[in-house]
């Protein structure tokens, strides 16, 4: 393993907490400090980058790193989007490129932004949203706090990245429309085609992402519920089951997706008959 790969990743913010998160669970032992701008990983061919969001892409397309973890944003925006190649959805950081206006505003539908004006980091992505749904309204390009401009009268709506909603409520806004869909992702401009070390560092890093919401789940039951519970928790596969000691009894093992209905499944279980459900995290899976 001579090759030594370069990797970016966001050098603040929650998006960085959460690459560096994923490479040590991954396996990828570093340290960094915070002001230190490139980390060497023990026992693994690889280099990581400490930068400022914006610079990713550009570092991606000359080539100055290999790959890059950021958001789909982040490439949109890009003036360069188009030299690079995303990898892998890393599936974390999920968010959505919202317009959203006062609570108190006319504004109900895309419409009604004609003639209007839209404060936005994100020119790019909103200027192409607008010339693709024919909307006349003005764009003001702001760098930050883009959600108190509809407050001191510089707009009459924003465009930001949202993601639980939390600061729209504190600043008395509400979403029209949705015109983008992002998440964090794996990037490059290169080609890696049968790199045996890059190919060992995608494994890592898809085991953990692979893992994200899935729970092992593993539980007793009489050997008459098997095919109800096996119905009620198809997991990844068909469930594991093995015979205990107890003569008409058996133990249970699948692998579940932590969904909005996990647990009205774990109540089906004990209806149909489960005990002692053990229900752990799992952090990395490979398929």
């Amino acid at each position: 393993m001579n090759t030594v790969f370069r990797l970016a990743i966001q050098k603040s913010g929650r998006m960085g907490s959460v690459s560096q998160e994923l490479l040590r669970k991954a396996g990828f032992d570093f340290h960094c400090d915070e002001r230190g701008l490139l980390a060497r990983v023990h026992s693994f061919p690889l280099e990581i980058l400490f930068l400022r969001v914006g610079d990713i892409p550009e570092m991606i397309a000359d080539k100055v790193v290999d790959f890059g973890i950021l958001g789909k944003n982040t490439i949109a925006e890009s003036p360069r989007n188009s030299e690079i190649k995303i990898i892998d959805d890393l599936k974390f950081s999920s968010c959505r490129l919202s317009i959203a206006v006062p609570n108190d505003s006319a504004i109900v539908s895309p419409a009604d932004l004609s003639g209007k004006t839209i404060a936005t980091s994100y020119e790019r992505l909103l200027g192409g949203y607008l010339m693709k749904e024919k909307l006349s309204a003005t764009i003001v390009p702001m760098s930050g706090s883009v959600e108190i401009s509809p407050k001191m009268g510089i707009s009459d709506a924003i465009c930001d990245l949202v993601s639980s909603g939390s600061t729209l409520v504190a600043n008395h806004l509400r979403e029209v429309e949705s015109i983008f869909f992002s998440s964090a992702v794996l990037a490059t401009q290169k080609d890696f085609l049968e790199n045996e070390v890059f190919e060992e560092f995608l494994l890592r890093i898809r085991s953990v992402a692979n893992a994200k919401n899935l729970k092992s789940v593993v539980m007793n039951a009489p050997r008459s519920s098997i095919k109800r519970i096996s119905e009620i928790l198809p997991g990844l596969g068909s469930p594991t089951v093995t015979s205990l000691a107890e003569k008409g009894w058996v133990a249970i093992h699948s692998v579940v997706r932590e969904d909005e209905d996990f647990w009205k499944k774990i109540t089906r279980l004990k209806e149909a008959g489960a005990s002692g459900i053990l229900v752990s995290s799992i952090d990395r899976i490979i398929f």
